[in-house]
């Protein structure tokens, strides 16, 4: 069992340690300090539930289902682009600093809406934690639930480390250019992401 659950913990925390969508959101959450706790939270509980769905057998919808994979692809594509293009008018505009009163904020409803969208619309995350792990989960017979639970436990323990473990940062991100580097790296990330989506066979 500890050898099951430590192996999901090590894989999970390797699989969602790459700079994605997800998490260039949550360190920009975190460097905000804008409602770090429930972004966390919210991608945490996400992978936990794609991780269960995929050590529960879910990874075989595919095969029944095959429009499912297409239309996750498409959308997510479809949504990276978008966010990505914004990241990329913010860096250049520039404007961004970390004052105490910051001129735009985000009000918890949207941040929570797009973080949603950004876990649920992204392929990746499906590959990731439901047919990846799903599949690597098989080779623990009868161990399944604790090496889904120790996958669990990294993304719990990767996003609440990415979401408050940020400002640090903040005496870089106190200068504007800092922002415009991390919008225009966002930027890069989300819209290569979606082009590799739509080029992927």
């Amino acid at each position: 069992m500890p050898t099951a659950y430590l192996s999901g913990l090590l894989l999970g925390l390797s699989v969602i340690l790459a700079i994605g969508a997800q998490n260039a959101f949550v360190l920009r959450q975190g460097l905000k300090r804008e409602h770090v706790f429930w972004i966390c939270l919210t991608c945490a509980v996400s992978d936990a539930l794609l991780i269960g769905f995929g050590v529960g057998g879910f990874r075989g919808t595919a095969t029944v289902a095959p429009w499912i994979l297409p239309l996750l692809r498409y959308g997510g594509a479809l949504f990276l682009l978008v966010y990505g293009l914004r990241s990329a008018r913010a860096a250049y505009r520039g404007g961004g600093n970390l004052d105490p009163a910051p001129q735009e904020t985000s009000s918890l409803r949207a941040a929570m809406l797009t973080c949603l969208a950004l876990t649920w619309l992204n392929p990746h995350v499906y590959l990731d934690t439901v047919a990846l792990l799903g599949s690597i989960s098989t080779q623990y017979p009868g161990r399944e639930t604790a090496f889904g639970l120790g996958a669990a436990s990294g993304s719990f323990l990767f996003f609440f480390t990415l979401g408050y473990g940020a400002r640090l940062l903040r005496p870089l991100f106190a200068k504007p250019f800092a922002w415009q580097v991390l919008d225009a790296l966002i930027a890069v990330v989300m819209i290569g992401i979606a082009a590799r989506l739509v080029a992927m066979e």
